[in-house]
C-alpha cells in the first residue's frame, strides 16, 4: 500500500512539473490542480504570469463549469472577490443531504492595485470535482488591464493542436481513483506470504519462519555477550 501511494505521489509530482514547464514556456493564464482524481476535492490554483503587454492586470474573471455547482474561493489580500451566482432549476444535491438551488457560474478577482505587468500572481479556488473519469472540465479565464485585456477562452477543436491557439483555455481531464495494491509480508527465507486478509493456511505457513528468526536473534545476542566477557577477562590479563 506505501509503494503503490509512494509511485501515486510521484506521478503526480512528474505531472506537476510537467505542467509548470508548460505554463513557464507558454505564459499563458493557467489553471492547474493539485489533484485530477474524479470524485475527489481539489484546489484549483489560477496562475497570471503576467499582464496584458506592459498593461497591468486589473481584474481575472474565471468561469466555473456547470458539473461544479460549489467553489470556495482562498482569500487573497491584494484582491477583492466577487461570487457570480446562477439559478439550478432543478436544484441538485449538495453532497450532504441538501439541495443546490443556486451554483457559482464565476468567481471574479478585482484588484486593489493594479497587478504590474512584470509581476505574477495566483488565485485559489477549492472544488470538489465531478465524479466521471475522463471528462474533460474548461475554466475559461477573461484578464483585464488597464488598456486591453486578454480573453484565455479558446478551446481546441478536434484534432486541433492547443498550442496553436493563441489564447487557450486551460482543460483538465478527470482520472480515475488510484487503486492501492495489497501489502505481501515477506518472510525470513525470502518468500512471500499472505496478509492478514489472506487464508489461515497463509498465516500458518508464515509462522515457523517467525519463529526461527526469534530464535536466531536470541542466539545472536547470546554471543554478543559471550564475547563482551571474554574481552572483559583479555583486558584485565594483559
Amino acid at each position: 500500500m506505501k509503494r503503490s501511494r509512494t509511485a501515486a505521489a510521484t506521478t503526480v509530482a512528474a505531472a506537476a512539473l510537467v505542467l509548470l514547464g508548460a505554463t513557464g514556456a507558454s505564459a499563458h493564464v493557467t489553471v492547474t490542480a493539485d489533484t485530477t482524481e474524479a470524485g475527489s476535492y481539489a484546489v484549483l490554483t489560477v496562475s497570471v504570469p503576467h499582464g496584458c503587454g506592459d498593461s497591468a492586470t486589473t481584474a481575472v474573471a474565471i468561469a466555473v463549469p456547470e458539473s461544479i455547482p460549489a467553489v470556495t474561493p482562498t482569500v487573497n489580500p491584494g484582491w477583492e472577490i466577487e461570487k457570480v451566482m446562477e439559478t439550478l432549476d432543478p436544484p441538485v444535491d449538495d453532497g450532504h443531504g441538501g439541495q443546490l438551488t443556486e451554483r457559482v457560474a464565476q468567481v471574479v478577482y478585482t484588484a486593489r492595485s493594479p497587478l504590474p505587468a512584470d509581476h505574477r500572481d495566483a488565485m485559489e479556488l477549492s472544488v470538489r470535482l465531478p465524479d466521471t473519469p475522463g471528462e474533460t472540465l474548461a475554466f475559461p479565464v477573461v484578464q483585464t488591464c488597464e488598456e486591453g485585456e486578454a480573453p484565455w477562452v479558446q478551446l481546441a477543436a478536434e484534432g486541433q493542436d492547443p498550442d496553436e491557439l493563441e489564447y487557450p483555455a486551460s482543460v483538465l481531464t478527470l482520472t480515475a481513483a488510484a487503486q492501492d495494491e495489497p501489502a505481501a509480508v515477506e518472510t525470513a527465507d525470502g518468500a512471500a506470504a499472505a496478509d492478514a486478509t489472506g487464508d489461515d493456511g497463509a498465516a500458518e505457513a508464515a509462522s515457523p519462519p517467525a519463529a526461527v528468526s526469534w530464535a536466531a536473534l536470541a542466539l545472536g545476542a547470546a554471543g554478543l555477550a559471550l564475547g563482551g566477557v571474554a574481552l572483559a577477562r583479555t583486558r584485565r590479563t594483559s
